[in-house]
């Protein structure tokens, strides 16, 4: 097990890296502010169950497979960009969603809850970092490595889930303001869509 320094010191960083802007917080605080806290919410607990896939791939060592195969890279690159490419195409053909609140439509938290895990299972960009990152706190003197990375994943994943949730309710109040005024709904769609296809060109230039 790692020790608590060890653990102190990872879950600062996390925080860090998790409150830095990124395509995930940033289309967290997108489905708030477009649809609602419980929407952000589900996304963002979407994401934090995507990193289990790259805690898994980091600590079996399949991320070095995909790292040492560039057209293996390029390939879940692309997925991950043409997932993002959907989304926002999605957004701008919405023709607005926000609604005054007692004539919005329930959205079902389990569509959100998937999109937001497949957002973030798909970004090769997370698995290479758990890969490079979870080993900086991992001491063959304290035990297996397999399960101190799995202890550290874990971690991590509780910290995402509050910053993320702390995110998503924070924008869903804004999104509640501005439901007040309909209007308005379209732009923020438009804006999300934009938002959703810009993460995914940089996710295809950026090297």
């Amino acid at each position: 097990m790692p020790s608590l320094d060890t653990l102190l010191a990872f879950l600062g960083i996390s925080v860090l890296v998790t409150l830095a802007p990124g395509p995930d917080n940033l289309m967290v605080i997108g489905q708030s502010l477009a649809h609602g806290r419980r929407a952000g919410l589900a996304f963002g607990m979407g994401c934090a169950a995507g990193c289990l896939t790259h805690i898994a791939w980091a600590t079996l060592g399949i991320a070095a497979v995909v790292r040492a195969s560039p057209a293996l890279f390029l390939g879940l690159k692309l997925a991950g960009a043409a997932w993002l490419l959907w989304l926002g195409v999605q957004a701008l053909r919405s023709g607005g969603t926000l609604a005054p609140a007692r004539n919005m439509p329930k959205r079902p938290w389990q569509r959100d809850l998937a999109r937001g895990f497949v957002a973030n299972a798909l970004n090769p960009k997370v698995a290479l970092f758990f890969l490079a990152f979870l080993p900086q706190f991992s001491n063959p003197a304290r035990g297996s490595l397999t399960l101190q990375m799995l202890v550290l994943g874990l971690v991590f994943i509780a910290q995402t889930v509050l910053i993320f949730g702390s995110m998503a309710l924070a924008a869903g109040s804004i999104g509640g303001l501005l439901a007040r005024k309909p209007r308005l709904g379209p732009w923020l769609d438009r804006l999300c869509g934009v938002l959703f296809i810009g993460l995914a060109l940089r996710l295809v230039v950026d090297e």
